[in-house]
């Protein structure tokens, strides 16, 4: 992590430098009054020779940081950007003052940044700008329904030897006893046994066994395909047939079966349409443009 913020830290130097290019003029001194109204709302929090750096210069910085480093960098990664960041002002600093803002590679790295900078701008822009209606949204639901189906469900594990779930001290059965055990397990279940029960008794899933084997809901893609299969299969109310696993032999009751809620998955939605019109519109872009390339240049060698 911490490299990923030094370096991180360091891109932002060309935007630093190119900020410090064009000196601004010189303003009047502001009243002694409001000075202290700004070191109040917007206090400087860093110093390092002639840098001062403010609160909001400081949070301005760690805004451009992708988002999964964002919150890091906010709180318990605060200090360790600080002083990264710091590090990137000083160098930037002397680097002005040895003119490296001029030097033609330097030029071309800050030009090359700039209009990355502004890519990105116009492509918020772009995105913001992309309008996504309600009925869309539900459209898009209704044609994604299986992908929100979810199970509310119970199960009882018996392991095999070498499986993960496996309880220390407890005698290890081949895979023919764990399903010869859990066939007669079923059996005890289709005549009536309480499922919450057997499952405290003679479950091998620690967890979910001291709940009664509640598993709660759950969704496609959250269990292992075997069990997954199985479980959509089974009508609410119902024991499944045992199914075998990498860690056992499974029973599985289905209490429920549902969807989630359009209102759950509406934001997961937005953003899937929202993202699929942004490539059409980049697309379009080079579409309209109709980029030629060099044949010889890229031609494969």
């Amino acid at each position: 992590m911490k490299t990923n913020l030094v370096t991180i830290a360091l891109a932002l130097a060309a935007t630093a430098v190119f900020a410090q290019d064009k000196k601004p003029a010189a303003t009047p001194a502001a009243p002694a009054e409001k000075k202290v109204v700004i070191e109040e709302v917007d206090p400087v929090i860093i110093t390092a020779a002639d840098l001062k750096i403010r609160q909001s210069e400081f949070e301005a910085a760690i805004n451009t940081l992708p988002e999964e480093y964002r919150k890091f960098a906010m709180g318990q990664g605060k200090k360790q950007f600080a002083d990264d960041y710091v590090r990137m002002k000083l160098l930037a600093s002397q680097g002005m003052k040895e003119n490296l803002q001029n030097d033609p590679e330097v030029v071309k790295q800050l030009n090359l940044m700039r209009e990355n900078l502004v890519s990105t701008a116009e492509l918020k822009k772009i995105e913001a700008s992309l309008p996504i209606s309600d009925a869309e949204l539900k459209k898009a639901y209704d044609e994604q329904k299986k992908d929100y189906e979810q199970v509310t469900a119970r199960h009882i594990l018996i392991a095999f030897k070498g499986s993960p779930a496996a309880q220390p001290g407890k005698k290890e059965l081949t895979e023919d006893e764990a399903k010869a055990k859990a066939e007669e397990i079923r059996k005890q279940l289709v005549a009536g046994a309480d499922f919450a029960e057997l499952a405290k008794k003679e479950s091998d899933d620690a967890g979910t066994g001291a709940r009664g084997g509640d598993l709660g809901p759950f969704g496609h893609g959250e269990m292992v395909p075997e069990f997954e299969q199985v479980a959509f299969a089974t009508k609410p109310g119902e024991v499944s047939p045992i199914v075998k696993t990498r860690l056992g032999y499974h029973i599985i009751k289905v209490e429920k079966q549902d969807l989630k809620p359009y209102e759950t998955v509406k934001a997961t939605l937005e953003k899937g349409i929202r993202r699929k019109k942004l490539q059409e519109a980049i697309d379009t872009i080079n579409q309209t443009a109709k980029p030629v390339f060099s044949e010889a240049y890229f031609r494969e060698r």
